[in-house]
């Protein structure tokens, strides 16, 4: 009867490694985390989930799209009418979208109420701000594809914003818009940027990823693991993330089926046409902030600086709050005020930009932009003397 392998001295040939877990399991399933993570700490495995969703409904979507100025609105069409489940896989795409940027806004301002951006985690911070600028990307260039009334006024409205840049805004309009009014060359471009940056946004993601467990996760208490204790990420955290993502998911399909309105715009069910400007041009609700900020000031130039700035603000935040050491910082109260201040900013400036800045709407658009770059600003490096004056 066959036996283990026996070498001379009596003992097993069988190697060691055998009875080791393998590299994923040791690298990720028994990675220890802080015990006291809350729930905003699964955002990052919904976004994961809502991505495989966005890649795999996107590119089943491709195979029928045609990136043609006389033909891509019929070609969504198509899809919708002619191709099988075409009408679904049309529609998560477009709810995915929405549930992606505020899943990564939420990822956002998590980040920064527990300070997430501090040593050793700059780089997560970074990379991830690095997402934040590439997913707006491609959801522009996606709202351009279907060419329907908003998706041509909207390239066009972005052409003209682009081009107010001064000594190269002439150059970069023609660039993006591949002439001088939005066409076939547009859709090319904006076609190849959507599908190109989708992978590298994957790529992103996994270094993202890789930056987080080679840091270690932040936790709500800023405290090191030694003394908040550790628990392995299997199963403690992935029961949970699990759990967050079948919530998401009936919300999902709660939104697809019966809210679809919250989603869709009428007004792009229309086909393109250049001979007649929609009454009110507005982008998705999630661009709606920054394009308030843009038609907040009375030049073309300095709206799309702050507009800009609004997002490129947020790579310097690891070095525009000055308090030392990983302490949460100022008092708890006074962190959620603060917050709060920033998401009201940012609210009023996308309401007032959904109302194109008509009676006292312009007053509240520059008072929400005032708002948001005080949060940067002013609190951000301030926060250090409020951290001395709580722990007095």
């Amino acid at each position: 009867m066959a036996g283990k392998p026996v070498c001379h001295n009596g003992h097993d040939t069988e190697p060691a490694a055998q009875d080791q877990p393998g590299a994923w399991v040791r690298a990720y399933g028994r990675l220890p985390l802080p015990a006291d993570l809350n729930w905003l700490w699964t955002i990052g495995a919904i976004l994961c989930a809502i991505l495989a969703l966005m890649l795999l409904s996107g590119l089943t979507l491709t195979l029928a799209y045609t990136p043609d100025a006389g033909l891509a609105f019929g070609s969504v069409e198509g899809i919708e009418r002619r191709m099988p489940a075409g009408w679904l896989l049309r529609a998560m795409h477009m709810t995915g979208a929405s549930f992606f940027m505020l899943a990564l806004y939420i990822h956002l301002l998590r980040g920064l109420y527990y300070r997430s951006y501090q040593p050793p985690r700059r780089a997560v911070w970074l990379s991830g701000c690095g997402l934040l600028v590439m997913v707006m990307v491609t959801a522009f260039a996606g709202y351009v594809l279907p060419w329907g009334q908003m998706s041509y006024w909207g390239a066009d409205v972005a052409g003209k914003a682009v081009g107010a840049l001064p000594l190269v805004g002439g150059w970069l309009e023609g660039v993006f818009l591949g002439g001088d009014a939005p066409g076939t060359p547009t859709l090319h471009r904006m076609f190849a940027l959507h599908f190109g940056l989708a992978f590298l946004i994957v790529a992103m993601v996994a270094g993202h990823i890789a930056h987080v467990h080679a840091r270690g996760s932040s936790s709500p208490s800023a405290r090191p693991v030694e003394v908040t204790g550790a628990l392995p990420f299997h199963p403690y955290f992935t029961v949970r993330d699990m759990l967050a993502i079948v919530l998401v998911a009936i919300t999902f399909v709660g939104v697809l089926c019966f809210w679809p309105e919250l989603i869709a715009e009428p007004a792009n069910y229309r086909p393109a046409n250049p001979l007649h400007t929609p009454a009110d041009i507005e982008p998705e609700w999630y661009f709606l902030p920054f394009y308030g900020m843009m038609q907040a000031v009375p030049f073309k130039l300095g709206g799309l600086l702050l507009s800009g700035g609004a997002v490129a603000v947020l790579f310097a935040v690891p070095w525009l709050d000055r308090r030392a050491g990983a302490a949460c910082g100022a008092p708890a109260l006074v962190r959620v005020f603060a917050v709060a201040v920033l998401i009201c900013s940012a609210v009023a400036a996308a309401c007032a930009g959904l109302h194109h800045m008509q009676g006292y709407w312009l007053l509240v658009a520059r008072l929400g932009m005032v708002g948001y770059y005080a949060y940067f600003l002013a609190y951000l490096p301030l926060s250090g003397r409020l951290q001395r004056g709580g722990a007095a």
